[in-house]
Parts: C-alpha cells; sequence; structure tokens
C-alpha cells in the first residue's frame, strides 16, 4: 500500500498553452503578471505534482473530460466534467487521473512572468 503523503513523479501529462494577455498593459498594478489559459490533458494513471501550492499564482479550474482526483489535505475529491475548483493562496496539492479516459482540463492562471 502507498503511503498516502507519498507523492508520485509527474507521468502522463500534457500541457498546451491556449492563450495568454499581459496584465500589466492591461491594468495599473500588475506589472510583472500574465493571465494565461491552458489545456492540460491527464493520461489514464497520470500524475500532475509534484505536490504544489499556489500562493502568488491564483487559478481556477474546469474540467471537460473524463475525471481528476484532487489530492489536498490527506483528502482526495474527483471531480467529473462540468466542474472544478479554485486555486488560491491556501491550496497545497497534487492530482491524478485513475479512470480509464484521458482526463482533460482548462486551467486559468494569474502568474508572475520571468
Amino acid at each position: 500500500m502507498k503511503n498516502e503523503h507519498e507523492v508520485p513523479e509527474t507521468k502522463g501529462v500534457s500541457v498546451n498553452l491556449l492563450g495568454a494577455v499581459d496584465l500589466g498593459s492591461e491594468i495599473e498594478g500588475m506589472e510583472g503578471r500574465q493571465l494565461r489559459m491552458r489545456l492540460v490533458t491527464i493520461e489514464p494513471g497520470g500524475v500532475f505534482g509534484p505536490l504544489h501550492d499556489h500562493i502568488d499564482r491564483p487559478g481556477i479550474v474546469y474540467i471537460l473530460q473524463g475525471t481528476i482526483t484532487d489530492h489536498r489535505n490527506g483528502v482526495a475529491t474527483d471531480y467529473g466534467p462540468g466542474l472544478g475548483w479554485p486555486e488560491d493562496r491556501n491550496t497545497l496539492h497534487w492530482l491524478e487521473n485513475k479512470g480509464d479516459i484521458s482526463a482533460v482540463e482548462i486551467s486559468v492562471d494569474i502568474l508572475r512572468q520571468d
């Protein structure tokens, strides 16, 4: 049995950038920030890790296909199509696809540009 505190390595994940907007030229005080939208696919048995936070990178996720299990605070929550979750400064999590089909999500977040 796997240790529930042990996070598997990332595998079976593809991420495609769908679009991005430089917020510094759009909103005063947002210099160095970008709004981005990505299409994330997690294959069956895939893991999107490592355990990571969203401090200084808030976002929201929407599931298009399949089921994604979100692991946070020792709790595993399944999200299917039409559902999603916020990712705020209190989020510390990792994701996996325990299903038989690819899980596909749209992820939108604000990040600091390097």
